[in-house]
């Protein structure tokens, strides 16, 4: 059987599969910023609630923190899309889509801290300050997890001697430059 390189897979030119990258990690922006949007409403709403004056200086400082997090990971996923905006029409997709990446996955990071923060800040507050910072703790080791260590493992375990890629599997595939 003749196999054609994974890297040729698609008959892409490298423009193509830029654009192919790009528009991938758009719809993966698409997915994440729906989550932000929805905690950071939540975040912006919660200064107006009734019980908000009775927070401690501590449960205040996690919310100020929270919420900057859930504002920093929001500029990270439309950062794309500026970027984009201001070089169009420059040749520079291949560089766009690797920064576009870039803030995706510092956006991601952002997000987990935010979502760490909004758990532990809720949890605190129903329940206690011991079971918020556990609550926490979980909500980030389960993030750590799936978006850090299993991509990890996965990538791992590609690299292993024997390992054959499937068309659309090469590296230059990876909108992240992986």
């Amino acid at each position: 059987m003749n196999e054609q390189p994974a890297e040729n897979a698609r008959n892409e030119t490298p423009l193509e599969r830029a654009d192919r990258n790009f528009a991938e990690l758009l719809q993966e922006l698409r997915v994440t910023q729906t989550g932000v949007q929805i905690l950071f409403a939540f975040l912006l709403t919660l200064a107006f609630a009734a019980r908000f004056p009775s927070l401690d200086d501590a449960q205040r400082g996690v919310y100020v923190g929270t919420l900057l997090l859930a504002v920093i990971a929001t500029a990270l996923f439309l950062a794309p899309a500026a970027l984009h905006r201001s070089l169009f029409r420059r040749h520079a997709k291949p560089q766009i889509v690797e920064m576009s990446s870039r803030l995706a996955i510092a956006g991601m990071v952002a997000l987990a801290l935010a979502l760490t923060g909004s758990v532990l800040l809720v949890v605190d507050v129903a329940l206690g300050r011991a079971a918020g910072i556990g609550c926490g703790v979980g909500v980030f080791v389960l993030h750590t997890a799936l978006w850090g260590v299993m991509p990890m493992v996965v990538r791992h375990r590609m690299s292993r001697p024997g390992r054959t890629s499937l068309p659309g599997e090469g590296p230059q595939d990876a909108p992240s430059g992986r």
